[in-house]
């Protein structure tokens, strides 16, 4: 049976997962594919640790260049994340004509059009599944079974970090701080979770997302970020008395020749499916005009779905190698002549529904100076609460109609000036235009 060499840049978790699982079901592999995937060489700075896998003598080495100057090895895996030397390696490696696997979605948001360039220059290809949504197939179906569709919104929970924080508050009303220690000490959050809690990570996913749907170049420091910190158990419980759920949100939506593409805390309804995205999971809802809604859901991380996604790409190129095939489907499932540059809308341009929270003190006038600031920048209250005091100040909730972002913003500007206003005021999107 002919063989198929691998080598593989990063032996840390996720790698480690792809050799159990091309170890483990290595006979079902060469049945379903007609050939063997052999891991001929891995490569990381450490090679003394015990992963729990036997490699045979000779493969793992220190020297990257055991894996990127080996001629018999036709696929690179890329799994030591980061912008560098992941980039520098990655360049090698399709220069010398091998197919590019990789997890690295911070990679991919900032260089993925460089990459994408030098693979087609190659003829190789470039796969990233396991770059958004672990072992979820959404970037397969993308460019797959939903490719002939014109996709209008993207909204994902993208980060397990963030969701199980979330999940957590809302099911016990902890506060944020409170259960990101406890998502610390459970191995759900790094020991510096800035890149999840800050909303960077999700924002890394939907710029792949964006470029896939989309067929356009993106810019990521044009997506608009904004992490669960700010979030807090008041907030949680009242977004359950109006009948919604914070998530933390991808959100993409084609508006003409633009885009809005946003990652913020942002309600939905308690009844929509994504709501029932707890825990670790992540889900994936796109809409395309013929096939209609559909979401994906799963496991968003670890070492097994990751690996999963990671032999899936293998496999796939491993049957266009066997067919003499180079790069059969460009990395962003456009040819290169029609990708676009389709601009981001300003985050102040959006049009949503809002939750506002205000710390007042309870005396006389303030309802009528808080609605009369909201009515002056055209924003209307659909409904309000007003709760117990706190010491000396009293929550204050409204929800209001549709209202452009920079009119919310405007309107807070302006009221958190008042002389009866306590704390900064507070506002989450709501997200309930499904369609």
């Amino acid at each position: 049976m002919k063989e198929i060499n691998v080598g593989l840049i990063g032996f840390g978790t996720v790698g480690t997962g792809v050799v159990r699982l091309l170890t483990e079901n290595a006979g079902l592999i060469a049945d379903k594919l007609g050939a063997r995937l052999v891991m001929k060489r891995i490569a990381d700075l450490d090679t003394t640790t015990d992963r729990g896998v036997v490699l045979p003598p000779g493969v793992l080495t220190n020297n990257v260049n055991d894996v990127l100057d080996d001629p018999e090895i036709s696929i690179v895996i890329e799994l030591i994340g980061g912008y560098e030397p992941a980039r520098t390696f990655v360049l090698r490696a399709l220069a010398a004509g091998k197919h590019l696997v990789t997890a690295n979605k911070a990679l991919l948001a900032l260089h993925g059009d460089e990459i994408y360039a030098k693979a087609a220059e190659a003829g190789v290809e470039v796969l990233y599944e396991a770059a958004v949504g672990g072992g979820i197939p959404v970037l397969s179906a993308i460019k797959g079974n939903m490719a002939a569709n014109r996709f209008t919104t993207i909204l994902g929970i993208l980060n397990g970090t963030c969701n199980y924080i979330l999940t957590k508050m809302t099911k016990e009303g902890s506060d944020f701080g409170e259960v990101l220690t406890m998502a610390q000490e459970l191995g759900y959050a790094e020991a510096d979770p800035t890149f999840d809690i800050e909303g960077t990570d999700t924002a890394h996913k939907l710029a792949l997302l964006l470029s896939l749907c989309f067929g356009t170049r993106v810019t990521f420091s044009d997506i608009y970020t904004e992490g669960i910190t700010s979030i807090s158990a008041i907030d949680v419980n009242f977004a359950r008395q109006f009948g919604y759920k914070i998530k933390l949100l991808a959100i993409g939506k084609r508006d003409g020749d633009r885009l809005e593409a946003r990652v913020h805390p942002t309600m939905i309804p308690i009844h929509y499916p994504m709501a029932d995205v707890d825990g670790v999971f992540n889900a994936i809802r796109l809409t395309g005009d013929f096939v209609g809604p559909v979401m994906l859901y799963g496991r968003g991380a670890g070492m097994e779905p990751t690996a999963s996604a990671v032999v899936g790409d293998l496999m796939d190129i491993s049957r266009n190698i066997l067919a003499g095939i180079g790069q059969r489907v460009s990395a962003r499932g456009f040819r290169e002549e029609a990708v676009a540059g389709l601009a981001i809308k300003p985050i102040g341009e959006i049009v949503s529904r809002y939750y506002l929270r205000f710390s007042a003190l309870d005396q006389p006038g303030v309802l009528a100076a808080i609605a009369g600031s909201l009515g002056t920048n055209g924003i209307s209250i659909e409904s309000m609460i007003q709760t117990g005091r706190s010491g000396d100040s009293v929550p204050i909730v409204i929800i209001t109609h549709e209202a452009a972002e920079r009119d919310v913003r405007a309107a807070l500007a302006e009221i958190d000036g008042f002389p009866m206003i306590r704390e900064k005021s507070c506002f989450i999107r709501i997200e309930d235009n499904l369609e």
